[in-house]
Formats: C-alpha cells, structure tokens, sequence
C-alpha cells in the first residue's frame, strides 16, 4: 500500500501545483484589475445638445505682417475648437478645479449643463477662452480627471468674413439710393413701398452687424468645450474574484492537460509506427 502511495504521490502533487499556479495568477489579476462601475449612460465624445444651438460662435484673428505699407492685409479669421471628454472619482475637486482654471487664465462659460444624482454626474460647458490663452487652458483641462477623448480643430472663416463685410457694404450703397429717392417727389404708395424696403434693408443691416461682430478683435475668443463624467468605483467582491478565479484556473488546467494527453498519444503512437518501419526494414 504504501508503495502504490508514493507512486501516486508525486504525480497528484504536481498535477495540484500546476492547478494552485493558475489560481494564484488569476486571483492576483482579479484584485489588480477589480471592474469599475458605469453610469447609465454610453461615454461618447462631447454630446451635442440642442439647446447649444443659441450659443454664441466664437471667432479669432491671425494677424501676418505685410511687407510693405501699401501692401493689402491679409490677416487670417478663423474658428478652433476643442473637445474633451473627461470621467473622474473626485468629481466636485475637479469641478472646482475647473473653476478655478477658466477664471485664472481670463475664461468664459458660455454654456452649462449638469445632470445625474450623486454619483452618476456629469458636467457639460462650452469655454470661451482668449486665444493667447487657449493652449495653456487645454493642457490644463486635459490633466483633469481621466480622458476618454479628445481633439482640437480650426476652420478658416476669413472667407466667410468677407463675405458679410461685402454683404455689408452692398446694402448700405442700396439704402443710400433709396434715401435719395425718397427726397424726391411721387406718389403715396411709392413712398410707402420705399419705406418698407428701406426697413428691411436696416433690419438685414443689424443682423449682419450681429454676425460681423462675433468677429471683433475685441471679442476675440476660441472654443473648449468639456464634459465631466463622474466614476465610482465598485466595492470588491472577494467571493466572486475567489469564484472566476477557481473556475478560470479549473477549465484552463483541464484545457492544457487534454492538449498535453493529445501530444503524448500522437508521440507515442509515432514512436510505435516508426519503431514498426525500422524492424520491417
């Protein structure tokens, strides 16, 4: 008995060992990576809502020195914005933080949204932000909390500015011809019709003052726009890590010993056929 005990033994000690190695690496790697709880919501990129649609757009100018006094200005007008998306287990510091961010470097919130209980919150602002300002606000919006994503674009709206200033200037020559036609003498129903064209020549002349104006140099601004998720993290679950633990290391140590039994059956059975061609020969 106590032979067939010491045969046995060595093998279920090792066969044990392998099965005790694949529990202890599992179970290690479920206490290194313990699964962190979600909000009831996707993480996406900067979710657009309708509401931003009344937003002020924010414009910036690029100016290039010309060569010579007579030389046409060529400055750039342009449009960067900045997207960040962000998620943090701190979440009122880094509010506070941001707060404290966009006042120091000469920021504006143009646009704010909160939702969610404790917890699950989330933060949503559209930053207006000098453009000498712009970088150094960035970098330091992207250290807050954990980033998802991010990006930075810019569009060239020197285009579109002259456009406007053109639209301007063709309007005002309009009304000043009807203005003088209004000087001379007709009938009634001219005059009126001559009133009401001058008012909605004024009337496009204002919303096209509104539009030119976003592009001032004295309200110059570039645009971040940034959404805090809040993140709590999952309470450990000892006897579920324990669990996966037990079941991974029992199915990966009967996986490796049928593929180790299939090696040993084909080596042998080779081993039999070469064996049996050598005394043939």
């Amino acid at each position: 008995m106590k032979s067939k005990y010491s045969k046995l033994k060595k093998p279920i000690i090792r066969w044990s060992a392998g099965l005790i190695i694949l529990f202890t690496f599992k179970l290690i790697s479920g206490y290194l990576q313990p699964p962190s709880s979600m909000p009831p919501f996707e993480s996406e990129m900067f979710m657009e809502l309708p509401i931003e649609i009344g937003v002020r757009k924010n414009y910036a100018t690029t100016k290039y020195p010309s060569s010579s006094p007579s030389a046409v200005n060529m400055d750039q007008k342009y449009e960067k914005v900045a997207n960040i998306n962000s998620s943090s287990q701190q979440f009122e510091e880094d509010e506070k933080q941001l707060k404290h961010h966009i006042v120091s470097l000469n920021g504006l919130v143009q646009f704010e949204h909160s939702t969610g209980n404790k917890g699950f919150r989330r933060l949503h602002q559209i930053i207006g932000v000098p453009p000498k300002n712009f970088d150094k606000l960035y970098e330091q919006l992207i250290a807050i909390g954990k980033v998802s994503s991010k990006e930075i674009s810019k569009k060239d709206k020197t285009n579109e500015y002259n456009e406007l200033k053109a639209q301007r200037a063709s309007l005002n020559k309009t009304k000043e011809s009807l203005l003088k036609l209004k000087e001379k003498s007709g009938e009634i129903n001219e005059y009126m019709l001559l009133e009401n064209r001058i008012l909605e020549i004024e009337q496009q002349l204002q919303g096209l003052g509104v539009s030119l104006g976003s592009f001032d140099s004295e309200n110059e601004f570039c645009t971040i726009k940034f959404e805090l998720s809040e993140r709590q993290p999952k309470q450990l679950n000892h006897l579920q890590i324990i669990k996966n633990a037990m079941e991974w290391s029992i199915i990966t140590y009967l996986k490796l010993m049928v593929v180790l039994t299939f090696i040993g059956v084909v080596s042998y059975l080779m081993v039999l056929i070469i064996e049996r061609i050598k005394n043939n020969i």
